[in-house]
């Protein structure tokens, strides 16, 4: 267990260094064009709540027993920061009751992993609207999250230790569609995978690239990750279908893997197997057959 924890840090720290520490949060709009609403929506009951999460993608809700506290002028100040996000308040007993609240707290809703984050008693009264505003930047994941420097934090946080990586420059003219395709296989590994977008094109983003021994001819490409062992894969591809996502997951998780990458030391053995120049990967192949000749010592980061 310690061991995949250390595993897990070593690559956060090697996704998060040398990023900008502040990232300004920006509209990720579900594909179907819907927006979230930006007031806080009453919430009176236990079924208007239950209904009110299942309709987003990520819901926050402040449960108050008391409406006067400095805590609710702060929830409503965030609101309007948060165009992906839908906001809801409820003093009902009932639904606190339901969401096992006890005291004033703040609960961000994940449909990704169906999480439930609590911000309680003793956070909300040293809470300003910084503090909040990072609490929901750094638990934002949705369906397709993009990756940065604040939302690594939570990516690396939730209980779904399998991560797929579309690396794409999104000022491509395929960007648009590649996207709606992308975020419709998301659905179908809801729970599952965590789907997060990498922008190929920014310079901070170079050593994701790297770290997949990917190169910008390459892109776009998929990398899937694991975190509690640390085995991962890639696969450059030019039509990000849902098929092709489909399929490239499905091999992970059945072992069928394009690159095995096994740490052995401080060396890196890349096993290849026999599917590359079926997938169009004959540079790949020629690369990592070199490397593994020459007994190259893996690419950190740092």
């Amino acid at each position: 267990m310690e061991t995949g924890q250390s595993r897990g840090l070593f690559l956060f720290f090697l996704l998060t260094w040398g990023l900008p520490s502040e990232v300004a949060v920006e509209v990720q709009a579900s594909p179907d064009g819907s927006s979230a609403v930006q007031e806080p929506v009453r919430l009176t009951g236990v079924q208007e709540a239950v209904e009110f999460i299942a309709a987003a993608e990520v819901a926050v809700i402040g449960f108050f027993q008391d409406l006067e506290i400095p805590a609710v002028s702060i929830f409503h100040s965030v609101v309007e920061k948060f165009h992906d996000v839908s906001f809801g308040i409820s003093t009902d007993s009932v639904v606190l009751s339901h969401y096992n609240i006890s005291g004033n707290t703040i609960s961000l809703f994940r449909l990704v992993d169906n999480e439930q984050l609590d911000l309680e008693n003793e956070d909300i009264e040293i809470m300003d609207a910084s503090k909040l505003s990072r609490f929901i930047e750094i638990n934002n994941l949705h369906l397709v999250t993009e990756y940065n420097s604040v939302t690594v934090i939570g990516l690396f946080n939730s209980m779904i230790q399998i991560h797929l990586l579309l690396m794409m420059n999104k000022a491509s003219q395929e960007y648009e569609e590649s996207m709606h395709r992308y975020w419709k296989a998301a659905k179908l590994f809801q729970g599952k995978i965590l789907f997060i977008l990498v922008d190929s094109s920014l310079k901070e983003n170079e050593k994701v690239v790297s770290f997949f021994n990917l190169k910008a001819s390459q892109m776009p490409a998929l990398a899937i990750y694991r975190t509690v062992d640390e085995e991962w894969d890639t696969l450059p591809v030019a039509d990000i279908s849902v098929e092709n996502v489909q399929n490239f997951c499905y091999g992970f998780l059945e072992g069928k893997r394009l690159f095995i990458v096994i740490r052995k030391s401080a060396h890196v053995e890349r096993v290849i197997e026999s599917t590359g120049t079926a997938w169009g990967l004959e540079e790949m192949l020629s690369t990592a057959l070199e490397d593994s000749k020459q007994g190259l010592k893996p690419q950190h980061w740092i």
